[in-house]
């Protein structure tokens, strides 16, 4: 395997699909579809092959790129490298197993899309630009072409929902602009801070000048102790919103209801864990210092996430709200595992990042087969679905098990992983926090045996079971939850080095 282009391969190869839409006529819908299908299956053959081959021992150091990109000016008193910005791509096994996680969903997810209704072209156009910017964000080797890729999520996204959004699109567009050009603005200014004061903004180099004391005197300017943590507070902010972490978590709500569904399978599934992703490499890797005296700060808003999304979640009417609200909380067994600040609550962390990308996914794109069908998703109409979609609705009882935590599926090692590192150092909080996964429990149940058992308000006759089209990514969703459930050891040893890496920048 050779490494020279491998990352940007992975990264561009949808932007092939992109020219060739371009010179489809919008008319042929069929040709179109295909080809927004088959323009995703590049990246994901390539990402499952690099995630092969790093389990067989491939060291992931070879497929790091660096090429000359920007060059602000060259000084007497400065270095060559100074104040130049490189193309640097390059992944850790985290990196690479939220690459793989970013190309399997949108590949699923435009399977999925067979529900949008109209403007296909522009549609996978835009499918396949916001894919290109989510896989360069987790390759990313330098701080600018994070903020890069991160950027390019935005536009898409932006016209993805107010395009063919539900009723309240335009709003819940600009809502989700608004709040997150708040967080990227906070994210550049930290960005541009440590650059001028470094004169780089490889990831690499910013942890050795902002660590290593010999390596201090390369600074162009000095960094405090107290600038640093006003950098991690604005990094915990502009992560914070894309996370979300309470009460920056509005937006998110009306992204989850009225964008489509295929979208918010994407959205749910990986631009949410973006802002968990940013948050352990920028906020941990970074200033682990800092991380360590906000550690319990952070375990405590985990703790308000969890017990306030599931709360919230137990009285919603609308289906779609429930699993919002369930998103919030289920971010919240991130922060309360990174807050243990211990191996097990790491891990913990990080599996609920991969575990809840797939859950989610697998819920919304059940939620977009009943909307097909009934036109509603509200509770109190989704009665008695069970006995004219028994298929269907085992697929959802099924998701729901995996989300509330059933042992045998992966939402039960994230959670039991991350509890058990918060037990170890705050137990007090570690039992108030198992409340909320109690109240997941209750709301996940009400809501599912509302929609299959509950009494039926509608004309059955007529609505047909799940179809072959969307039962192949539902099995595959559902395939991968058990099959982490049941052999972590799958996402664990990947995880291992990443994880021992950052015990080591936190010295312990």
């Amino acid at each position: 395997m050779n490494g020279t282009y491998f990352l940007s391969l992975i990264i561009f190869s949808p932007l092939l699909g992109i020219i060739l839409l371009a010179f489809v006529p919008k008319t042929q819908e069929q040709t179109i579809k295909l080809l927004g299908f088959l323009a995703t299956l590049p990246s994901l053959i390539l990402a499952l092959f690099a995630f092969v081959q790093y389990l067989r021992g491939y060291d992931l150091n070879r497929l790091a790129e660096k090429h000359n990109w920007i060059h602000f000016g060259k000084f007497s008193f400065l270095t060559e490298s100074t104040f130049a910005v490189d193309y640097e791509l390059n992944v850790d096994g985290f990196a690479l197993v939220m690459i793989v996680l970013t190309a399997l969903l949108a590949t699923l997810a435009a399977v999925a899309s067979i529900h949008i209704k109209k403007e296909w072209k522009g549609y996978f156009m835009l499918f396949l630009l916001l894919e290109i910017g989510m896989l360069g964000v987790f390759a990313a080797g330098n701080l600018l072409l994070f903020f890069i890729f991160f950027e390019i999520t935005l536009i898409p996204m932006f016209f993805l929902i107010g395009k063919w959004g539900y009723f309240e699109k335009e709003k819940a567009a600009y809502s989700y602009l608004i709040y997150n050009g708040i967080g990227s603005a906070i994210l550049l200014i930290v960005i541009l801070i440590l650059f001028a004061r470094t004169g780089t903004s490889n990831i690499s180099l910013l942890k050795e000048m902002l660590h290593n004391p010999a390596a201090k005197a390369q600074l162009i300017a000095p960094i405090s102790n107290d600038l640093q943590y006003g950098l991690f507070i604005a990094l915990l902010v502009a992560f914070g919103v894309k996370l979300p972490i309470v009460p920056l978590h509005r937006w998110m709500l009306r992204v989850h209801v009225q964008a489509p569904p295929s979208i918010v399978m994407l959205h749910s599934g990986v631009l949410l864990k973006i802002g968990a992703f940013g948050l352990i490499r920028f906020g941990l890797g970074l200033f682990p210092e800092q991380f360590r005296h906000f550690a319990l700060f952070i375990a405590i808003l985990g703790v308000v996430n969890l017990l306030y999304g599931a709360f919230l979640a137990f009285i919603q009417d609308d289906f779609k709200m429930v699993l919002a609200y369930s998103s919030i909380s289920h971010m919240g067994i991130v922060l309360i595992g990174l807050g243990a600040l211990n191996e097990a609550g790491i891990q913990g962390a990080i599996f609920q990042v991969v575990s809840h990308g797939f859950i989610s996914a697998l819920l919304f794109l059940l939620v977009s087969i009943f909307y097909e069908r009934v036109h509603t998703t509200m509770l109190g109409n989704l009665g008695g679905a069970a006995k004219a979609m028994p298929l269907t609705a085992g697929f959802l009882l099924a998701g729901a098990m995996a989300s509330l935590g059933l042992p045998g599926m992966s939402g039960f090692i994230s959670e039991f992983t991350a509890f058990l590192g918060l037990f170890k150092v705050a137990p007090i909080i570690a039992a108030i926090g198992t409340i909320g996964i109690i109240m997941t429990a209750a709301y996940l149940l009400r809501a599912v045996l509302n929609i299959t058992y509950g009494t039926a308000k509608r004309d059955y006759r007529e609505v047909v079971d799940i179809q072959v089209i969307e039962i192949v990514p539902v099995l595959v969703l559902l395939g991968l939850i058990i099959f982490i459930g049941v052999y972590p050891h799958i996402l664990a040893n990947p995880l291992q080095a990443t994880i021992e890496t950052m015990l080591d920048e936190l010295g312990g």
